[in-house]
């Protein structure tokens, strides 16, 4: 059995802070958004994030612990099904708190908790293959212009200027090596670098 939380409860008593937490998270699954006081959002995150890892596992056992819990059948399909497969490449952090103020009546602080349903961004990922993919793509590029300059300038000179033609290709040849020696150059020193 989990520790009890210190200080005051929720509500008047822990059998009314279970039945709380069961609607505000029955709330949060059906309308994925719900504006609460920042105490109960608090409280909230961690048992709608340990449902929501139910969820996820999709089996019997615990959907049967999630219907011991919250006692909607809708919200639970829809927790089993909608929400599982949105968040199923999400490693934690099912929900976003966001305080929003504080209440006009009694001056509560108020806050909006929702459902993260965007999916994982991999943009470190992307951009390390990008720029690696750059880097090999770079040398490569720099040579071939040069070849296909040489080429269409062969193709375009009359016959008589042919024999220039070849000493064109041949220059290119020789910058080809020279630019890729220039390009092993810097790799080398990295590594020396490091």
């Amino acid at each position: 059995m989990p520790t009890p939380t210190k200080g005051p409860r929720l509500g008047g008593g822990p059998a009314h802070e279970r039945l709380m937490l069961a609607n505000l998270a029955a709330s949060l699954f059906e309308h994925k958004r719900i504006t609460t006081t920042v105490t109960k959002a608090k409280r909230l995150k961690p048992y709608a994030e340990r449902l929501v890892t139910f969820a996820k596992r999709g089996d019997l056992a615990s959907r049967r612990r999630v219907l011991g819990l919250i006692s909607n059948k809708g919200v639970v399909h829809e927790l089993f099904t909608d929400i599982a497969q949105a968040v199923e490449n999400r490693d934690g952090g099912y929900t976003r708190i966001t305080k929003i103020g504080n209440r006009k009546g009694d001056n509560a602080p108020m806050a909006v908790i929702e459902l993260v349903l965007e999916p994982v961004s991999a943009k470190q990922a992307v951009v390390a293959e990008a720029t690696q993919a750059a880097a090999k793509a770079a040398p490569a590029a720099e040579e071939a212009p040069e070849a296909e300059v040489a080429e269409t300038e062969a193709a375009e000179a009359p016959a008589e200027e042919t024999t220039e033609a070849p000493a064109a290709e041949e220059a290119a040849t020789e910058e080809a090596p020279a630019a890729e020696e220039a390009a092993e150059a810097p790799a080398a020193e990295e590594k020396d670098a490091k």
